[in-house]
């Protein structure tokens, strides 16, 4: 099999996501394969074997005659399978120690933020007011995590060893040591009614799209310290119905609400959730991946998959991850 090409085609308006920034980790890793970027690629595109992408523009990837594989550079691929032309080649999902620590790091500090009172503690402190509340145990509070893949199974375990309760919902049975699981349609009202804090980082997938909604707000826990429940979502901003989030916000059917991901990015600056009292708001930075782990993660597999071996995380085009 020969060395082909590895086309760039990243598009992304932040630092981590600079264009420049990848071609020089991949150019340091490839060694003598050719990384090209852009333009660059498309202008020879019988040469490129294989592609690492990030929201690449629908269409963009059928240009390439010759592509072998795919490589999605974020955790999420709902933007790249909902490309009508895409090639029937296989399609790998980023999977790296590096990605799954920083949503576990994300996960658990806005637990913890909600946890530790953090809201009431800035307002008081921009009131100049010193006025602190009795402040429960972790195991006063029940973390339920709406997806069981590698990040929710991790983020679930360090909940676990912290001291809060932790249960786990997704759609097919898991078995995960300490951690109460459920799973299916039959079990989901029974994993709301036990979680105080909602924690989402399933896929996004037509079966999932606005599973963030009134419906499923309104059967959490309303008896836990917290006085109403709260909302972390650090999937993908489909998952939620916005609209949803912040009428229960105003009613009280939520207490709170961290947001890293949303339908629109970047929200603009009418938007109320930039400045909602009850809104912890991040700018879908959870889980930005380091290039250099990313970039070996990507060359590991090439050469692995030229000497005959097997791609790892290939995604399942009829579930959608």
């Amino acid at each position: 099999m020969s060395r082909g090409a590895l086309a760039l085609l990243i598009r992304g308006g932040t630092q981590n996501w600079s264009a420049e920034r990848w071609k020089a980790r991949f150019d340091k890793v490839c060694g003598d394969r050719r990384v090209l970027q852009g333009a660059e690629a498309t202008s020879d595109p019988k040469d490129v074997h294989y592609a690492a992408v990030w929201k690449p523009v629908p269409g963009e990837l059928a240009a390439f005659p010759n592509l072998k594989v795919i490589f999605n550079l974020g955790a999420g691929v709902d933007a790249v399978m909902a490309d009508q032309s895409l090639p029937n080649v296989p399609l790998v999902r980023v999977a790296v120690g590096d990605l799954t620590g920083r949503m576990t790091e994300y996960v658990v500090q806005h637990v913890l933020m909600h946890h530790r009172q953090e809201l009431y503690l800035r307002q008081s402190q921009r009131d100049k007011r010193w006025r602190p509340k009795y402040q429960w145990s972790a195991n006063a509070i029940s973390v339920g995590i709406m997806g069981l893949g590698t990040l929710g199974a991790d983020a679930a375990e360090v909940l676990r060893r912290i001291g809060f309760r932790v249960a786990g919902w997704s759609r097919s049975p898991k078995q995960i040591d300490g951690i109460d699981c459920f799973s299916g349609d039959g079990q989901i009202d029974a994993f709301l009614q036990r979680t105080d804090i909602l924690v989402c980082l399933l896929p996004l997938t037509p079966q999932t799209r606005h599973i963030l909604n009134r419906e499923v707000f309104a059967k959490l826990n309303r008896t836990s310290p917290l006085g109403a429940p709260v909302v972390i979502n650090a999937g993908r901003g489909g998952l939620q119905n916005e609209a949803d989030i912040l009428a229960c916000l105003d009613d009280g059917t939520l207490g709170a609400a961290s947001l890293d991901v949303f339908e629109t990015e970047p929200q603009p600056p009418e938007s109320p959730f930039w400045t909602h009292p009850r809104v912890l708001l991040t700018p879908h930075n959870a889980a930005d991946i380091d290039p250099d782990e990313i970039s070996k993660y990507v060359a590991r597999q090439i050469e692995r998959f030229e000497a005959g071996g097997a791609l790892d995380n290939v995604v399942d085009r009829k579930r959608g991850y």
